[in-house]
């Protein structure tokens, strides 16, 4: 089936901002569709080649981080006020990639180590694990272009003690980490909220997923 052609000639912006920018997406005579996104016109992923549509740096990393503690692991997760919800919902850490860490050799791993610390204070080390499980997933592509790498980080007796929020900066807003095992993680999933009673994301079912199913063992 032939798609729709979507270019920046045919791109009209809406609104235009530090952080977010909404386009009209005139792919036909007459015929629109709205997106929000934090990129510029001449780089949005709709009108991306295919080849480059297949190999772009994703604009965030998510973290599963997994406390290698006894008797058992623990998955690690927060709670992080999220403005457009109006709520602290459960969260795995994640965050933006910069511009800077583009010019690394692996961003993704780059910006996926200075979240791990930012956002729990844990230092990773040469005996830690760390894989990346997805290049880059998009979030709600009927809405954004945004993507964002996931990552796996396996933490081997970490300093409990030590786990803050300290080096957060900007907007962003924690109320707590929760450290699960194995049933907690499970009952979460079933019930699909948290201990609250509150509906979490898609990117902390994922984590939760993960933990669960054990293949972050292989």
């Amino acid at each position: 089936m032939d798609r729709p052609v979507i270019t920046t000639d045919n791109t009209v912006t809406l609104l235009e901002t530090k952080f977010l920018n909404v386009f009209d997406l005139q792919y036909q005579e007459g015929r629109h569709y709205y997106a929000a996104t934090r990129h510029k016109k001449e780089d949005l992923a709709a009108v991306y080649p295919d080849e480059k549509f297949s190999s772009f740096i994703p604009d965030a990393v998510t973290l599963c981080v997994i406390l290698d503690t006894q008797p058992e692991e623990r998955l690690l997760l927060f709670y992080e006020y999220r403005y457009p919800t109006g709520r602290f919902l459960l969260s795995p850490p994640a965050g933006l990639i910069d511009q800077s860490d583009k010019e690394e050799e692996d961003p993704v791993f780059i910006a996926a180590v200075r979240e791990l610390f930012e956002e729990t204070g844990i230092v990773f080390k040469e005996n830690d694990s760390y894989r990346l499980l997805n290049p880059g997933l998009f979030s709600s592509p009927g809405m954004t272009d945004e993507t964002s790498a996931v990552v796996l980080f396996v933490i081997h007796d970490p300093d409990m003690s030590a786990i803050n929020d300290r080096n957060t900066e900007g907007t962003e807003l924690f109320d707590g980490y929760r450290f699960l095992n194995r049933e907690e993680a499970l009952k979460c999933i079933a019930e699909g909220k948290d201990e609250h009673g509150f509906r979490y994301s898609v990117q902390t079912w994922q984590a939760l997923l993960y933990f669960v199913s054990g293949l972050w063992r292989k």
